[in-house]
Parts: C-alpha cells; sequence; structure tokens
C-alpha cells in the first residue's frame, strides 16, 4: 500500500464536512438493473454512498478504500441505517478483487487501468458493473487534472465492448454544455 496516497486520501477524508453524499448517478439511475440477490462490491469507495445503496436494495454488500478514515465514515454510516457491509481497508490498486467473486462491482471516480482486467475477472457470468469516472473532455476542471486519470473518448465502452452495453453515457463537449450529464462517463454492462 502507498503510504503517501493513503495519506493522501485520510487527510482528504478527514476534512469532509459536508453532508453523506449521493450514490454515483449511474447507480441511483439505474438501481432497478441490480439483481434481487447476490454480491456486490464498492471498489475504491470513498465514504461508501454506493455500498450504502447496494446494501439498500438487499445485496451482501463489501465496500473496499486505501483509506481508514472513508472506511470509519461508512462504518459509522452503516450502522446509523441498520445496513450490514462488510468494510475494508485495501488498496485495490495492490490487492484487486478474486476472479468470480462479485455479482455485481460499482465504481465511481476511480481510475487504474493496471486492474480493469482483474475487475473483468472479478465480475460472475451474468454480472453487472456501473462504472463512473471522469474524462479527458471535461467542460470545467472538476475532477482530476492528471491525464493518467482522465478516460479518453469512449475509452469506457471500449474496455467493455465485448460485455452486453446496457448504458452508456458519455456527453464530452457536444451541444450546450450548461445542461447534461458532464465530466463523467458512465456505463453498465453485462458479462457474457
Amino acid at each position: 500500500m502507498s503510504i503517501e496516497t493513503k495519506e493522501k486520501w485520510d487527510k482528504n477524508y478527514r476534512s469532509c464536512t459536508s453532508e453523506f453524499p449521493q450514490a454515483a448517478e449511474v447507480l441511483l439511475q439505474n438501481q432497478y438493473l441490480l439483481p434481487s440477490q447476490g454480491t456486490a462490491l464498492d471498489l475504491a469507495c470513498g465514504r461508501g454512498a454506493n455500498a450504502i445503496c447496494l446494501a439498500e436494495n438487499g445485496l451482501s454488500t463489501s465496500a473496499w478504500d486505501i483509506s481508514s478514515v472513508a472506511i470509519e465514515h461508512l462504518t459509522d454510516k452503516a450502522k446509523e441505517n441498520n445496513l450490514t457491509i462488510n468494510s475494508e481497508v485495501r488498496d485495490v490498486s495492490q490487492n484487486p478483487p478474486d476472479p468470480n467473486s462479485f455479482d455485481v462491482i460499482v465504481i465511481s471516480r476511480f481510475l487504474d487501468r493496471n486492474i480493469i482486467t482483474g475487475i473483468r475477472n472479478a465480475i460472475k457470468r451474468n454480472g453487472l458493473i456501473y462504472y463512473q469516472t471522469f474524462i479527458k473532455e471535461k467542460v470545467d476542471s472538476i475532477g482530476p487534472g492528471n491525464p493518467d486519470y482522465l478516460l479518453d473518448k469512449n475509452e469506457l465502452l471500449k474496455l467493455f465492448n465485448d460485455w452486453y452495453i446496457l448504458c452508456y453515457r458519455e456527453e464530452g463537449n457536444t451541444g450546450n454544455t450548461d445542461n447534461g450529464f458532464r465530466n463523467e462517463a458512465m456505463l453498465i454492462a453485462k458479462k457474457p
């Protein structure tokens, strides 16, 4: 685990004074596609809003993040909502999920291209990936500035192009940029 990365994210979450965040838009808008039972992972979960949503939908939910402070936030919120979530401090870049271990994986605002194959393999047959993260063609400065953490045009779609695509949205700078879903791409795909 990168101590520098862990300390950076611990500091970030320690300074969080805002209300508990909402789940990613890709998950909020498409909860109806979730299975009625099964296992789910909120990978690089941050404060765990996606994990809360998954558990509220009846899935046996795990949540992993490099930040122990983020995991503490999630643990408190889960307890407050009487939800059981298997929360774990884990550097997912160094220790991705095992093959065939989850029915659903949700990733929001996290990109490590080196573990995409591991993520694909971790999803069981007929399982789902919900993925939402930042793109290079942003309309403002929100999100990371480092292009290593930004998707190229249609990159997310290409990463899962051999799966059944249920939802894909990436608007970039097209049209009236004051409206719409900007700065990020979202995808839901089903593993064959």
